[in-house]
C-alpha cells in the first residue's frame, strides 16, 4: 500500500484556483445574501450552493 505524499505546490494550485474563481465570482455573479433564502428560486438556489462551495474551497 503506498503512502500519500502530497508537495506543497500541488496542494496550493487547487486552493489558488479556487480563490481565482472566488474572486471571479465576487465581481460577475449577484450577490444574495440580503434575500430569504427560503423565498429563491431553483436557479438562485442553486448559485447559492455553488458559490458555497467555491468559498469553502478557497479558505
Amino acid at each position: 500500500m503506498r503512502s500519500a505524499s502530497y508537495s506543497t505546490t500541488s496542494m496550493d494550485l487547487p486552493k489558488s484556483l479556487f480563490r481565482t474563481v472566488a474572486r471571479l465570482n465576487k465581481m460577475l455573479l449577484p450577490k444574495l445574501w440580503a434575500k430569504d433564502l427560503l423565498r429563491l428560486t431553483p436557479l438562485q438556489k442553486a448559485l447559492v450552493a455553488y458559490r458555497y462551495s467555491v468559498t469553502r474551497n478557497a479558505l
